[in-house]
């Protein structure tokens, strides 16, 4: 198999003009999806094979595949953008490729090349450019996915996996996305422990959120932020996205990696583009009680969420079982908004790209 020429475009459509523009307007996050996909398959005999840009269409899988009995599954989150001269690029793919090889490992599975992780991207975006929104904030949302396809049962790893890449076009993944986001400390439930799979992106670590989130809807809140499992008292992410805090002397923290947080990509991205503005970023702990102090005495002025999907979300409103606080003045802040703007100014070609993130595809 040889890069650029694994995945074949042979089975591609294109849809009506029309029909594709009134399924673009106002698509919620996640809802409507582009006229292709990209797919591949593995077997421990042939490696992976049968690369193809087809048509979005449902699956046949067997009732008794691995995936729905053992939950050998991941997935990446990536986008593609519109550029300012009018080409379209995607944002640090490499980074999620890796990411990918790192998930498959750590599930046991059989790691998809970083060279085909690429090539699958790059080539359902070209292949449907025309689906990608140009509004500020918007893009392409691409979802690679890959899960254990063989008909079996047994607690083992398969030997057979299907991958898909998915892509639909998104805006704001809250509403309003500077409006700011309330929190619900979760005290009851853990999303990763030490040796799990917290560092994955895998689709148990979701699952294992969805009861917290949902006790955090019941309290009022947007989103549920995770607690250590250990200790109950390090603030470590919310249930889909990394999480930072900005302090008066205007430095920025965020909880370390430490196999129980998702090495975000956005995360990693805001810390180095913070050095280069200037801004001081630290990767510490951070305790719930010292963030609710800090809070309290005006020492901490912005929190904000970060991922693929919400890009910088504020943070206005943090609530606990026995106490709330608000954040600041409870908008988006002066160093959140910066982060912000200087990100997408980079995503989409508006500002220099000194950190070679953006692939220009067209």
């Amino acid at each position: 198999m040889t890069t650029q020429q694994f995945f074949s475009t042979q089975k591609s459509i294109q849809v009506a003009t029309d029909k594709r523009e009134a399924a673009m307007q106002n698509p919620g996050f996640g809802s409507v999806f582009s006229a292709n996909m990209a797919s591949a398959r593995y077997t421990a005999a042939d490696g992976w094979h049968d690369g193809q840009i087809a048509p979005y269409a449902p699956l046949a899988i067997a009732p008794s595949a691995l995936v729905f009995h053992y939950a050998q599954e991941i997935f990446e989150g990536l986008k593609v953008y519109s550029q300012e001269d009018g080409s379209i690029s995607l944002f640090r793919p490499d980074a999620n490729a890796r990411r990918f090889v790192k998930s498959a490992e750590r599930l046991a599975m059989a790691p998809l090349p970083v060279e085909l992780f690429l090539e699958s991207v790059e080539k359902l975006a070209l292949t449907d450019r025309d689906w990608i929104p140009k509004q500020r904030g918007s893009s392409l949302y691409l979802r690679p996915v890959m899960f254990a396809s063989q008909a079996a049962l047994g607690v083992k790893p398969a030997n057979e996996y299907s991958y898909y890449v998915l892509a639909c076009p998104v805006g704001d993944y809250f509403k309003d996305g500077n409006s700011g986001i309330s929190l619900w400390v979760s005290e009851n439930y853990s999303r990763a422990g030490i040796g799990g799979t917290g560092e994955a992106k895998c689709g148990g670590n979701y699952a294992a959120s969805l009861a917290a989130q949902a006790e955090a809807q019941r309290q009022g809140c947007d989103q549920v932020v995770f607690l250590d499992s250990r200790e109950k008292t390090w603030v470590e992410e919310l249930g889909g996205m990394n999480i930072f805090f900005v302090f008066k002397d205007g430095s920025i923290q965020t909880p370390p990696l430490g196999g129980t947080i998702l090495p975000g990509v956005t995360r990693d991205s805001l810390l180095k583009l913070a050095a280069r503005l200037g801004i001081e970023a630290r990767e510490e702990p951070y305790s719930i009680e010292q963030w609710e102090a800090d809070a309290r005495s005006g020492k901490l002025v912005e929190a904000f969420a970060c991922g693929t999907a919400a890009v910088i979300t504020p943070i206005r409103q943090v609530k606990r079982a026995t106490s709330e606080f608000a954040i600041g003045d409870a908008k988006a802040g002066a160093i959140t908004l910066q982060l912000k703007n200087a990100l997408l100014d980079i995503q989409q070609g508006r500002a220099e790209d000194p950190f070679g993130w953006v692939k220009r595809l067209a």
